[in-house]
């Protein structure tokens, strides 16, 4: 006679449990730290896109320093997805063009400062047009970021466009941009050989396609 063993419900050493996605946390504000006191500013350089100021400031334990601080107005950066050849792996269009301070050639997403009392959406639109001559129909905020925030004061604005016609640019005077176009999935390809230096690019690129990923676009 045969005796028919159970099963065991418990998982073997091979077998692994699904990992849990992460509980989502909350960002406690920072009210037991007190804000720095701003003793005096003054304006030590005005240029055409930027100011530097210099900073005497009283830390909340009394100490005092100096901070030279440029400020900026702020940028708008063009995350522009073409899907209507695959939606699966859209087009992104992206520039090529030589960086003074870097000293090199840099690939990068459109983007342009804000002028003064300028929407940011209003901003978008007018860069993408000066840059690619490319116009869009939906326009998505992406996501708002400091550059570096330990001497400047510039925050970049990313925005998705979509629904996209081609059309005639008209870049500034200084600006010699090559315009193309790649699939996000080659766009990526390109952040994991270390080809794209951008910061701006990489953050769009990546948070972009984290969020198609997610379902969240």
């Amino acid at each position: 006679m045969s005796v028919q063993r159970k099963k065991s419900t418990k998982p073997s050493a091979l077998q692994t449990e699904a990992p849990k996605p992460p509980a989502a946390t909350t960002i406690k504000p920072a009210s037991k730290f007190a804000k720095p006191k701003l003793i005096s500013s003054k304006l030590s350089y005005k240029g055409r896109v930027f100011s530097v100021f210099t900073d005497k400031v009283e830390e909340p334990s009394g100490f005092v320093h100096t901070r030279d601080v440029i400020r900026h107005n702020g940028s708008v950066v063009i995350l522009a997805v073409d899907e209507s050849k695959n939606p699966a792996d859209p087009d992104v269009i992206l520039v090529r063009q030589f960086r003074h301070a870097a000293g090199q050639f840099l690939i990068e997403l459109p983007a342009g400062r804000v002028d003064a009392n300028e929407a940011t959406l209003a901003a978008a639109k007018r860069e993408m047009i000066e840059e690619t001559g490319y116009r869009a129909k939906r326009w998505t905020l992406l996501t708002k970021y400091f550059a570096s925030p330990g001497f400047l004061g510039e925050w970049m604005q990313i925005y998705i466009a979509r629904d996209l016609r081609e059309g005639a640019s008209a870049p500034e005077p200084d600006e010699n941009i090559e315009v193309f176009r790649l699939p996000l999935s080659e766009a990526l390809a390109l952040i994991a050989a270390n080809k794209i230096h951008d910061g701006k690019t990489l953050i769009g690129l990546m948070l972009y396609d984290s969020a198609r990923r997610s379902g969240r676009l």
